[in-house]
Order: C-alpha cells, then sequence, then structure tokens
C-alpha cells in the first residue's frame, strides 16, 4: 500500500543532499582509518575510492525500485512478495535500522568515556542520548531534515582543523603507491563500507521529498561530497601517523585534534567532541524514525502512535547499551553492523530491485493476457 503524506510534510528537493550527506558523515569519520589499513595499509585510500563508486550503482538502483505506487520500502515488499512475507522482510529492514542507529549511539557514548569522562555511567549518558532523541524524533521529518544541515556544514569545518596535522606530514608514508594486490584492496573496500551507511534511509524518507524523483542527483551528488572528505582525511592520516601506529590508534581523527593549541583553549578535542553530537544526530534519529515508520506502516493502526514505538526503540537502546560495558564489545558491535550492512547493500538492495522488476514484468504480462 502506497505511503501518502501530508504537502505540510514534505521537503523541498534539493534537501536530499543534507539528508544523505549527513547520514553518511557520522562516527566513522573519527576512526576508520585503522579498519580500512588492516589489509592495503598505505593503499587503502584506493578502498575508499572504489566504496564511494559502487555507492552511487546502489543508489541509482534504489531509486529504480522505488516509484509513485510503491514510495517505501514497505510498499515495495508487499508489491513483491505479498503482505505477510513483506512484513516479515520489513520487520528485517526495521532491525537492521534499529541495530544502525544503536552502534552509533553506544560508540559515542564509548568516545565520551575514554576521551572526557572516564568515570561516568553508561546508563547516565544513555539516558541523556536517549531523552534528547525522543525530543528531536517527536519533532517530525522536517526538524530532522533541519538538523542534517549541521551534518554538512560542520564536517566542512574539518577539513580547515586538518591543516594542523598537514604541517607534520610526511607524504613518503604513502609510498609505495600500489603495492597491495586487487584482493588486499577489495578487502580494505569491504572495510570502508562502513563509511557510506545511511544512504538506504531513502527507502523509508522518500515520499517525504518533494517531486522524489529529481532528488536522485541530489543523491549522488552528497555521495561524491562524502567519497571527497573521506579520502581527504584518509590521505592526511596516513601522511601523518604511519601504518604501525595507526593500526593502534582507534579513533585516528580524534588524535589528529590533540595537536590543536589555540590561545584560549588547551583540550580542544573536548569541543571537538561535544560538537561533533550535532554531526551524529542524523545518524542517530533518523534510522529511529524510519523504524516507527515501518511499524506504524505494517501495523496499519491507529492505536499504535509513533511516540509509544518511539520511546519503546529508545528504551531497548539505553537497556542494551548497560550490557556493553567495554571496548572490545563496542569494537565487536561496530564489526557485526559493518558485515551487516554490507550484505544489505550488496545483496539485500539488487535482490529488492530485481524482484520489483520480475513483478512489474508479471504484472504486465498478466494485464495483457485478460
Amino acid at each position: 500500500m502506497k505511503s501518502i503524506v501530508k504537502e505540510q510534510f514534505l521537503v523541498s528537493t534539493f534537501f536530499t543532499f543534507y539528508l544523505v550527506h549527513s547520514s553518511q558523515i557520522g562516527i566513522g569519520i573519527l576512526s576508520f582509518q585503522r579498519e580500512i589499513t588492516k589489509d592495503a595499509q598505505q593503499d587503502a585510500w584506493l578502498s575508499v575510492i572504489i566504496a564511494g563508486l559502487s555507492i552511487h550503482i546502489l543508489i541509482w538502483l534504489i531509486y529504480q525500485t522505488l516509484d509513485d505506487r510503491h514510495n517505501d520500502i514497505v510498499a515495495v515488499h508487499d508489491f513483491c512478495f505479498g503482505q505477510l512475507i513483506g512484513n516479515i522482510f520489513s520487520i528485517l529492514v526495521l532491525l537492521y535500522f534499529l541495530l544502525s542507529a544503536f552502534t552509533v549511539f553506544r560508540t559515542y557514548i564509548q568516545i565520551i568515556q575514554v576521551w572526557v569522562f572516564p568515570t561516568i555511567k553508561t546508563w547516565q549518558l544513555a539516558l541523556v542520548l536517549g531523552v534528547m532523541i525522543f525530543y528531536i524524533v517527536s519533532g517530525g521529518f522536517r526538524i530532522l531534515t533541519g538538523f542534517s544541515i549541521w551534518g554538512v556544514i560542520i564536517p566542512a569545518f574539518l577539513l580547515l582543523l586538518l591543516y594542523f596535522p598537514l604541517q607534520y606530514m610526511n607524504p613518503r608514508l604513502l609510498m609505495p603507491v600500489f603495492n597491495h594486490t586487487v584482493k588486499e584492496i577489495l578487502l580494505s573496500t569491504k572495510a570502508s563500507i562502513l563509511l557510506f551507511v545511511g544512504f538506504e534511509w531513502i527507502f523509508m524518507y522518500y515520499p517525504f521529498i518533494k517531486g522524489a524523483k529529481k532528488s536522485q542527483k541530489w543523491a549522488h551528488l552528497a555521495n561524491v561530497i562524502s567519497t571527497v572528505l573521506y579520502l581527504i582525511v584518509a590521505v592526511v592520516s596516513f601522511m601523518y601517523i604511519n601504518q604501525d601506529t595507526l593500526q593502534h590508534a582507534t579513533w585516528a581523527t580524534l588524535f589528529m585534534t590533540k595537536i590543536i593549541e589555540l590561545p584560549f583553549i588547551e583540550r580542544f578535542e573536548y569541543i571537538f567532541i561535544f560538537i561533533w553530537i550535532l554531526v551524529i544526530i542524523p545518524t542517530l534519529c533518523i534510522p529511529i524514525w524510519a523504524c516507527t515508520r515501518i511499524l506504524k506502516r505494517i501495523s496499519n493502526s491507529n492505536h499504535l502512535k509513533p511516540k509509544i514505538s518511539l520511546a519503546f526503540f529508545i528504551i531497548v537502546m539505553i537497556v542494551a547499551a548497560t550490557f556493553i560495558e567495554n571496548f572490545v564489545e563496542v569494537d565487536k558491535l561496530g564489526k557485526f553492523i559493518s558485515n551487516v550492512g554490507f550484505y544489505f547493500l550488496y545483496f539485500y538492495i539488487p535482490f529488492v530491485f530485481l524482484m520489483k522488476l520480475f513483478r512489474n514484468q508479471l504484472t504486465k504480462m498478466l494485464s495483457k493476457a485478460q
């Protein structure tokens, strides 16, 4: 069944750029260097380019899957698999979105505990973040779109901060170039995929965009900017931190901000961490909003209010966060969602596209036969 959205809840087409870019630039940019260099070392910047290019194909597949009649993933599932099986697939997508949000949620708590407040309890930070998420998501999709603008502006200032490590960079650390096998580059590319996770939420907010089909160019532009930003940060990191040190630098981007010294600020990384909350709000709130939207669509009931399901999802995240108490478990969570995201993007999205194509052709054949 088509998702019908009233005019006052729609956002302009060009906001797709902010929604996609802010979803891709979140917690990952603070720590991606270690993971992508495990296989390809100094050539890992190639994997960022390859991953970014492959995402363009997936964005195209998403837009080809969605149309005016089937304008979100729930409607596509119903059309391709029927309501019962379609709802099962929609619930699986809901769980994936919830897990994506929870990974960002718990990782940011870990960063605050390690870098700023080592003695603070996990449940205390989780509760504060949970209240913030509830307040923002309750405002609706237009409010989330407004916050996504900060997710574009603030990372742009990150490029200015790179001036400080650039003063101490050593271009020789990028040598030798193209010194790794295709297999190693591809393994590094797989590790880079988590950086770009977030654009798939188009599956749920597509009907909230005016002239949604025309928004595809903005989604592609957002992915280009995300790829360029990750590439610049990666190259600067590789020239500033040698590969041996990089394997032990969990949050390499934060590590580089430690050298920033200003006359009126002693620990600039503290300010950087707390300002970054504005950047991760879209990656926290949009998937949670999408979860409430999916639940509303599959329940098809006026009794299940979005605020009730929103409160439920936030409580689940707060409780789950208290059971993950150390860095090793947070790291395992990140790797798990990275693998799940890889299969969702590169297997599930093409699968749904092909199923939708098959169903369209079958429908045309049946209509001609009649």
